[in-house]
């Protein structure tokens, strides 16, 4: 199944050098480009992309208001926000607002394409030079009181979400726990459903918020 992309940059040349990395690869395609927060919705609506490359610092409407606007939309696209600027605002904001994944634009190509599978799969990915500050900013932070919704997590669901929050694949999770990669898979779905969280970065946020 090809992965359809649409990219949101304010500089034409970005917007270029992207999708000669994406479309480079077989099973992703770029089909829309915006200039701007407001394009990019319009352009999500119309072409009903599965990811959106969205960056935060746009002119009229920026990647922040954008990506809280499809949010709000109910079924949206996986949205990975993309920045220059490695600030906690941006982070934080971005992520509050319902993307699923953080990328600086001097990161590896490569994790470009991960980050793009990733969240095809339904799974997020904070590039990794801002993750450890990711996870300190937030266990830092006095824990809120877990929701109701966390008495519905099984036992096997709770380790699965310790392990998450540990920054764990599902195939480390599978060794930890002796368990099959799909199982934990499954598990994962369910944490997010029962949860009612978007991504599994989102989990990982969740669990250390509340100091799970």
């Amino acid at each position: 199944m090809t992965i359809r992309i649409l990219i949101a940059d304010d500089q034409a040349e970005v917007r270029s050098a992207l999708r000669l990395v994406l479309d480079a690869e077989p099973d992703i395609e770029v089909v829309a480009e915006a200039g701007d927060g407001s394009q990019a919705v319009r352009a999500a609506h119309r072409h009903r992309p599965d990811v959106v490359i969205m960056d935060i610092r746009m002119p009229r409407m920026d990647g922040l208001a954008a990506i809280q606007t499809l949010a709000g939309a109910g079924a949206v696209p996986t949205i990975i926000a993309l920045t220059t600027f490695d600030l906690d605002e941006y982070l934080f904001g971005a992520l509050r607002a319902g993307a699923a994944g953080f990328l600086l634009k001097d990161s590896d190509p490569r994790l470009l394409l991960d980050a793009v599978r990733a969240a095809h799969q339904g799974h997020g990915l904070i590039d990794p030079q801002v993750t450890r500050r990711l996870i300190h900013r937030f266990a830092d932070l006095s824990p809120k009181p877990v929701t109701p919704a966390f008495d519905l997590l099984t036992t096997r669901e709770r380790e699965v979400l310790h392990h998450l929050a540990q920054g764990l694949s599902n195939a480390e999770i599978a060794r930890e726990l002796w368990i099959e990669e799909g199982t934990v898979k499954t598990h994962v779905n369910r944490i997010l459903a029962k949860l009612r969280l978007r991504t599994r970065v989102h989990a990982v946020i969740y669990a250390h918020q509340h100091r799970l």
